[in-house]
This record gives structure tokens, C-alpha cells and sequence, in this order.
């Protein structure tokens, strides 16, 4: 195939240099004199293990060619891949001004081209860009969006020093927009790389990259926070964390991954607190593990606006034990909920089978009648009872809902704080948290 490249700086030239071993001719486009000299002379213009013997090879063998002739590049290719920067400004919003410049010559190529043209986007963009992209293309060209060209997102996902070899192996090549056809000629570029090809929404493919950064930044900064607590305990923390992420199964897996309510129970809490307490102890500044509980505690507040949005004082629970299958309600976030609504004089009601208030003992009796004394008055025996006194139904344990008792909530408002089935929603009265 014939790829056009804009931008060949990290991560253009490494594309670039892929794309041609691979066996496609690809134009590489740049306004950067020094640039194209030493492509054009058959050499990197990045340092990357590989990348100088596979551009040697490629310029050798007259499958890369370098140029900042932009109409060229876009009428004597079929894709064009733009891989230009998009760095930070003073205010932390990215600088998307190359990208919109690209775009407009993009564009103006285009205005002159009569078949199909294919733009993918490997750059760094926020969600919402490549709908300003092809209205840049569009306004520029004089052609309609997929029935003339296409503009496709298509992250990369290469670290620097080992940029060849994440190239031909990520953890998947992701491609999003809305057209299958294009989606698919695009996906047959990468044959050669050792991964699946997954379709996805457009504005799923562009923020993947900043949450997959931010995470990797949060486990740095996880286990160095862990590092200097076993440093102060005189152990060896790099042993400690190899036996960390020896647990697949919870540890390193997607379990707790997913979006939901806040996190409760009697040991999620009280163990971190545990551990900030042994950091305090030994004088440790640990600002990460500290933030956890006040996320948390953001959670609930913001389950409490979605009510509050709602308008409605007559609100009823199914479910307030920690969560679905067990009778613990030690630091439910639920009950720290209904706390809330009641401070704010609302009505609470609350259905919950797994709830046995003369089976209730120890310190799960403790804590239910120290949050709420009188519990009893909340306490609903049936879910028929629940529904007959109540506006709103706030969803707090999977386990109580079905398809025939959502039939019974027309004409209530549903407050989804567990991420219910889809098949399970409704249109006019329903609110997730944040789905």
C-alpha cells in the first residue's frame, strides 16, 4: 500500500520505518529541513534500537522517500498517517495547532484527489479532535466525510528505547471511527504486527492513551510509595513487590477495574488505613495512598448530586450491605449515603433481604446502630412495600433487580449505583453513576 507519513519525528519516523520493512512505500512528510536530510540520506531521526538498519534498508530499497510536499504525499497515497506532536501548553491542554495545520493541507490535497483517502490519526488527542479534524478536511476539500475520505483514530502505544519492538508487538492495534470499510483497509496494514485488531468507537480510541499513561504513572508512583514503606521497615522492597505481583487473580488482573461504586467493607478501609498509619509512624510522606480515601469519599458525594438533581424527597434503597451476597454492613458506602440523605431530611427507605436485623451481631450490629440507631424505621420487609412509598429506587445491590421488577419502576426514577445490564435500562427514568 501507499502511506503517507506526517511527521516524522518519534513517533512518525518508527511508523514510518515499520510500514516500509513491512513491505508498504511510504512518503514521509515534514516541514523540518534537518529532518528530511537525514532520512533522505537513509538514516533515523530518532535514536531507537533497529529503527537506523530498518530506514537504511528502506530508503535503499526506494520504499522511503522524504519530502514536504504535502499535495504529493496525499494524491500518491491511499492513508495518511498523521504522527505530528501535540505538546502541552501553560495551561495543560494540549497544543493541537499542528495537528489543525496538517489537517488543512490534508484537506487542500484532497480538494485535487477523486478517489477515496483514508486519515489516521497515530498523535495524541483528546476525545472530540477527529470530529475537528474532518470538519478542517471537509471545509478544506470540498468533500463529504466517508463518502470521500475518512478520519480514523489509531493510537500508538511505543515506549521510548523499545519503540521497534512495541511497534510489531502491543498489547493490540486500536481503531476507531465510524467507518467499516475504512476501519478494515486500515487494519490490513498491520499483518505483520503480532496483535489483535480491535474496532472501536472513535472517542473510546482517543482517550485510551491518556488513561493508559495516567495509570502507568499512578503504579510508578504506587510502588514507590510501597517502596519507601518497606524501606523504613528495614525490608527489601524490591522482593516485597515481586511477591505482589505474583496474585493475577486480584492483583495484577481486571478485578476491581471497573467502573462503580465506592468501595467499602471491613478491610479495604481499615487495612489502608493500617498502612498510612505505619508510614506516619516512621514519618513518611505517602501522598498517593492518602488520596485514596478522599476519591472514595468523592464517590459518595457524587452519587448523593445524582439524587439530589432528581428533585424528589421519597427515596427508596435496594441493597445497603457492603455489597451484593453478604449481611456486612461495616462502612458500606451506602449507609455513609443514606447518612447523607437523612442529614438533608430526606425520606429513606431501604429493602434488603441479606439484612436480618435480629441475626445482625458483633461488630457488624456495632456499626449498623452507631450509623444508623434506628434503622428499624427505614426498614422495609418487602420490595412490593419499598416501590408503593418511594419516588426514586437508587440501585445498590445487582442481586435485587430483575427485568419483570423494572417493569414495576415506570414510574419511578432509578439511581443505577452498580452498573445494571443494559437490557435492564430504562430511557426516560434512568441515572448511572457514571455510565
Amino acid at each position: 500500500m501507499n502511506i503517507s507519513v506526517f511527521g516524522i519525528g518519534y513517533v512518525g519516523c518508527v511508523s514510518l520505518g515499520c510500514l516500509a520493512a513491512d513491505g508498504h512505500f511510504v512518503i514521509g512528510v515534514d516541514s523540518n529541513e534537518s529532518k528530511l536530510t537525514l532520512l533522505e540520506s537513509g538514516n533515523a531521526t530518532v535514536l531507537e534500537k533497529g529503527l537506523h538498519e530498518i530506514i537504511r534498508e528502506g530508503v535503499a530499497e526506494k520504499r522511503i522517500i522524504a519530502m514536504n510536499d504535502y499535495e504529493y504525499a496525499v494524491k500518491n497515497s491511499e492513508v495518511s498517517i498523521i504522527c505530528v506532536g501535540t505538546p502541552p501548553g501553560e495551561d495543560g491542554n494540549l497544543d493541537l495547532s499542528h495537528i489543525f495545520k496538517v489537517a488543512e493541507q490534508i484537506g487542500a490535497a484532497l480538494k485535487i484527489k477523486k478517489n477515496f483517502h483514508i486519515v489516521s490519526v497515530r498523535s495524541s488527542i483528546p476525545p472530540g479532535t477527529i470530529s475537528k479534524i474532518e470538519k478542517i478536511i471537509a471545509d478544506c476539500s470540498k468533500k463529504i466525510v466517508d463518502k470521500d475520505f475518512s478520519v480514523l483514530s489509531n493510537p500508538e502505544f511505543l515506549r521510548e528505547g523499545s519503540a521497534v519492538k512495541d511497534y510489531y508487538n502491543p498489547p493490540y492495534s486500536l481503531i476507531g471511527g465510524s467507518n467499516s470499510s475504512a476501519m478494515e483497509t486500515l487494519a490490513s496494514i498491520y499483518k505483520s504486527v503480532n496483535a489483535e485488531v480491535i474496532f472501536t468507537d472513535t472517542k473510546n480510541a482517543e482517550l485510551i492513551k491518556f488513561v493508559n499513561n495516567s495509570f502507568h504513572a499512578l503504579k510508578v508512583s504506587f510502588a514507590n510509595e510501597i517502596g519507601i514503606i518497606c524501606s523504613s521497615l528495614d525490608m527489601d522492597s524490591q522482593n516485597f513487590m515481586e511477591l505482589f505481583v505474583k496474585d493475577t487473580k486480584l492483583n495484577i488482573s481486571d478485578v476491581y477495574l471497573k467502573p462503580g461504586f465506592s468501595y467499602g467493607g471491613s478491610c479495604l478501609p481499615k487495612d489502608l488505613q493500617a498502612l498510612q498509619s505505619i508510614a506516619e509512624k516512621n514519618s513518611l510522606n505517602i501522598p498517593l495512598l492518602k488520596s485514596i480515601s478522599n476519591s472514595n469519599d468523592e464517590n459518595i458525594d457524587r452519587a448523593f448530586k445524582l439524587i439530589e438533581r432528581a428533585k424528589k424527597k421519597n427515596i427508596g434503597f435496594l441493597g445497603i450491605t457492603f455489597k451484593a451476597g453478604t449481611d456486612d454492613v461495616r462502612n458500606s458506602p451506602y449507609v455513609s449515603l443514606v447518612k447523607k440523605l437523612l442529614h438533608k431530611k430526606y425520606n429513606v427507605k431501604i429493602y434488603d433481604p441479606n439484612l436480618d436485623l435480629e441475626k445482625v451481631i458483633g461488630a457488624n450490629k456495632e456499626f449498623l446502630f452507631k450509623e444508623l440507631p434506628v434503622i428499624s424505621d427505614y426498614l422495609i420487609s418487602s420490595y412490593k412495600e419499598l416501590i408503593d412509598e418511594v419516588d426514586i429506587v437508587v440501585i445498590a445491590n445487582q442481586e435485587l433487580i430483575a427485568l419483570k421488577d423494572l417493569a414495576k419502576l415506570k414510574n419511578k426514577f432509578i439511581i443505577d449505583l452498580v452498573r445494571i445490564d443494559k437490557s435492564l435500562r430504562t430511557k426516560d427514568n434512568y441515572a448511572g453513576l457514571s455510565w
